[in-house]
């Protein structure tokens, strides 16, 4: 059977050799970015085009009407606002005298990036953001592509990177949002870690924490990986040489840096503004809409969002949610994955869950996940893949008019 494969993958032409030819590990997830890059912008573009001849209300900069501002709506308006005159020294408030909702809900890596290079080229905010996350995205599938290729073999990498460009929240990999520079440092330092590159995996990290919330998840999969390497190197028999103490320093000093970084930004905001909830309270400010004033306890959004919305049938559908997930990661072709892309993922489920209020931002808010889609659940036959893959392709249009013109992704 092995000898047909080999027979059948070599007699393929041109495509095959370019996605599996010597330099493979950039080449085919580029191709693969780039194939993406056309459906998502033939979409994008078709139902501006759509909803600029019918006239459909969209949440873009209506100023200066034209595609790039149209992959500019929503969050990308507080990205702009930030690029161009920084964070507000005083909150917003409502009527009432409660935080409004502003721009210290947005990290300011993105921005700060964009303005560098809106200075240095004179483009506009929307032109340069679409450009920058555009770019970043093509970094985010090549290592992705590397990422599991470490953890599994080169058809699971493929694959696992089209679904991710191909998939309902692909077009995001293009628009004026932090989230394609977020999956290129988020999948750059967990390759630094699968490869055992400490060195590189905190500043990677701190420039993430920067970026978007939930790198906390990267500092628990170093700790995980800490626990797991020391507990082999002394059954091994010769812990000194199986894993040196300057490794374990690297790996410690790393998690810390990360830690801290990923809890920096509420005091950040706290000192710049003098309020000394101001981050948590701007993000609570987003709630009002889906379940009124609410103060914050771990654990408990999703139980909230369920119980405004359903009664106790939602916390019924929570308990599943929850035990869902963990029959998904306790899945054997799942922990295949490794120890650290185990660690990391389930980790940020678990940040989401304790954290987040569910709404239509969490299909974006789940793609640091990508790197499961390398799991037989997804890829485990071609039927499978290929059937994931076209559902993905499918839903991208639905979730472009869903999100893009009802409500923010």
């Amino acid at each position: 059977m092995t000898s047909v494969a080999e027979t059948s993958r070599a007699s393929r032409p041109g495509v095959h050799r370019l996605l599996t030819g010597r330099h493979h590990a950039w080449r085919a997830p580029l191709l693969l970015w780039l194939g993406s890059r056309v459906v998502s912008t033939t979409l994008l573009a078709t139902v501006y085009l759509l909803a600029t001849a019918n006239g459909w209300p969209f949440a873009s900069y209506r100023r200066d009407p034209s595609f790039f501002t149209f992959s500019g709506s929503w969050d990308a308006s507080f990205y702009r606002t930030i690029a161009e005159h920084g964070y507000p020294a005083t909150l917003p408030l409502d009527g009432a005298g409660h935080v409004a909702p502003n721009a210290w809900a947005f990290l300011p890596v993105f921005p700060a990036v964009v303005r560098a290079l809106m200075t240095v080229t004179g483009g506009s905010f929307w032109v340069v953001g679409v450009l920058v996350a555009t770019a970043a995205g093509a970094g985010a599938c090549v290592l992705l592509y590397r990422l599991v290729l470490a953890v599994g073999d080169e058809r699971r990498a493929r694959w696992a990177t089209a679904l991710f460009a191909f998939g309902p929240t692909g077009f995001l990999l293009q628009v004026a949002y932090a989230e394609s520079l977020l999956l290129v440092l988020l999948f750059g330092a967990l390759l630094a870690l699968v490869r055992r590159r400490y060195w590189l995996v905190a500043p990677l990290g701190v420039v993430a924490a920067f970026t978007k919330p939930g790198v906390l998840a990267l500092a628990v999969a170093l700790a995980v990986h800490l626990v797991v390497r020391w507990v082999e190197a002394h059954r091994s028999g010769r812990a000194a040489a199986a894993f040196p103490w300057r490794e374990r320093l690297v790996i410690v000093a790393s998690g810390l840096v990360v830690a801290a970084a990923g809890l920096a930004w509420p005091f950040v905001a706290s000192a710049v503004t003098g309020r000394p909830e101001a981050y948590l309270e701007t993000e609570l400010s987003w709630w009002v809409g889906f379940v009124g004033r609410q103060h914050f306890a771990p654990l408990t959004p999703w139980f909230t969002m369920a119980m405004t919305w359903l009664g106790p049938l939602g916390v019924v559908l929570v308990l599943a949610v929850v035990v869902g997930a963990v029959w998904f990661f306790r899945r054997r072709d799942v922990r295949a994955l490794g120890v650290d892309v185990l660690a990391f993922t389930a980790s940020y489920v678990l940040y989401l869950f304790a954290v987040f209020l569910p709404q239509q931002s969490l299909p974006r808010l789940l793609m640091p996940t990508a790197p499961l889609l390398g799991s037989d659940v997804f890829v485990r036959t071609r039927r499978r893949a290929v059937t994931w893959l076209v559902v993905g392709v499918c839903l991208q249009p639905v979730a472009i008019v869903l999100l893009w013109f009802l409500g923010y992704p």
